[in-house]
């Protein structure tokens, strides 16, 4: 098995190679087929319930003490794991393995998550095989980033037609209908459930338990429709024959904009699996999508992407103001943007300003570890200053215990526990 720390040295590889194309073109189960074919491997994905499909897929074939999950609310690891799958962010860089995948790369032009694509892209290599997987619109990007890499481009395996507008009360059997906010999707799914029977619900934000029931429930027929957030769209298998959209708008978390034609590619390609054909369309209350993106989403046949995003990877740890100028550092091709607003950056530029941290964080350790905790994400989005109290009290535990006691964490639980107080509360 060849699953090495980091600091071991490797030879470097050059088999790189990349497969782009629409939806059902069978790329994921031909790089889970060629990491398996390895003694090691990691393959990462955009979303956690994507990363968990495939767990389970890879743990039926392989077995379950063969195969890890890491994601940022899962970590199942056991002692003998040689497969990891894990998400774009959990990336295990400490390992290193014969094959790495990497899934939905054209997302390297997120704005909020493409910086970290971008450099998984550039620096992450199996030690025989490095597969890149995603749409063809970043193929021209990708071979100036990584002049060497080998790209086969695949054709969808299916027909996908648009069918224009229907009433949710009128839905096909086996139809997924998307919306872009939780309190949507529980609308229709109750307007559904009223009028045709049941229906599923998918969101990236249940639990796995809770997401594994709701995709056994429409997988194994007992409810016939389904009911998602776009999370559905980034490569999720299931037996879909239609998509309907709700809406062709989404708040992104600046303004409420018009998906681009590959991001309703992306939802609408769910549709249809191996060689069975699929339809898309909107429901009752969509606004009409364009003669031009229906023609492009039947064709698989969009612009090239302008940029993707960038952020240096390769910091300097030696104090706080080296940490904060190689974070700072222009990216090396006119293409690439410069991230400089992400949520870990901003923590950490919070956290080094304080009196408190600049006077212990005086050596390269103690720099990694304030970066490290900089990083703990933000799930609470409460808008106030207490996220960077915790990280505060977390840096100052670790630096003075080396861990975090277990008093600490009963009583950040314990404060969930609370109903009373203001709305912020």
């Amino acid at each position: 098995m060849s699953i090495l720390t980091q600091n071991q040295p490797f030879t470097k590889n050059l088999n790189i190679k990349a497969i782009l194309g629409p939806t059902n073109t069978g790329k994921t189960y031909f790089a889970i087929e060629r990491m398996l074919s390895y003694s090691s491997g990691i393959i990462c994905f955009p979303l956690r319930l994507l990363a968990r499909e495939n767990y389970d897929r890879i743990k039926n074939k392989v077995g379950f003490d063969k195969v890890a999950m890491i994601t940022g609310e899962e970590k199942l690891i056991p002692p003998k794991a040689c497969y990891y799958c894990c998400t774009i962010e959990a990336f295990p860089k400490n390992l290193i393995v014969d094959f790495i995948g990497i899934d939905e790369i054209q997302l390297a032009a997120d704005k909020e998550r493409g910086h970290i694509f971008t450099d998984r892209i550039l620096n992450s290599r199996g030690l025989k095989e490095t597969l890149l997987l995603g749409a063809d619109t970043i193929a021209i990007k990708l071979k100036k980033l990584i002049p060497e890499v080998k790209i086969e481009s695949r054709p969808r395996m299916s027909n996908l037609s648009y069918s224009g507008r229907k009433k949710i009360t009128r839905l096909n059997r086996r139809t997924a209908v998307v919306a872009f906010s939780a309190l949507e999707v529980y609308s229709i799914a109750d307007i559904i459930r009223k009028k045709l029977g049941g229906a599923a619900i998918i969101m990236g934000a249940l639990s796995p338990r809770a997401r594994n029931a709701q995709v056994e429930m429409y997988e194994n027929g007992e409810v016939d429709y389904m009911v998602s957030t776009d999370a559905i769209g980034m490569g999720l298998n299931l037996k879909i024959n239609h998509i309907r959209f709700a809406s062709i708008k989404k708040f992104d978390g600046f303004v409420n904009r018009n998906l681009t034609d590959p991001e309703l590619a992306q939802i609408a390609g769910r549709a249809g699996r191996f060689l069975n054909d699929g339809s898309f369309g909107i429901t009752e209350n969509s606004d009409e999508m364009s003669a031009k993106s229906i023609e492009a989403i039947e064709n698989s046949n969009f612009e090239s992407l302008d940029s993707l995003f960038w952020r240096n990877s390769k910091l300097d740890f030696s104090s706080i103001k080296n940490l904060e100028l190689s974070l700072d550092l222009n990216p090396p091709h006119t293409f690439l943007v410069k991230k400089n607003d992400a949520e870990d950056h901003k923590h950490f530029l919070e956290l080094s300003r304080l009196d408190l941290i600049k006077k212990i964080t005086t050596s390269k350790k103690e720099v990694e570890l304030l970066w490290e905790v900089s990083q703990v994400p933000e799930f609470s989005k409460s808008f106030t200053n207490e996220h960077i109290k915790l990280l505060t009290n977390i840096f100052q535990a670790i630096y003075e215990n080396g861990k975090i006691n277990n008093e600490f964490i009963s009583e950040q639980i314990n404060r969930l526990d609370k109903i009373t107080g203001e709305i912020d509360t």
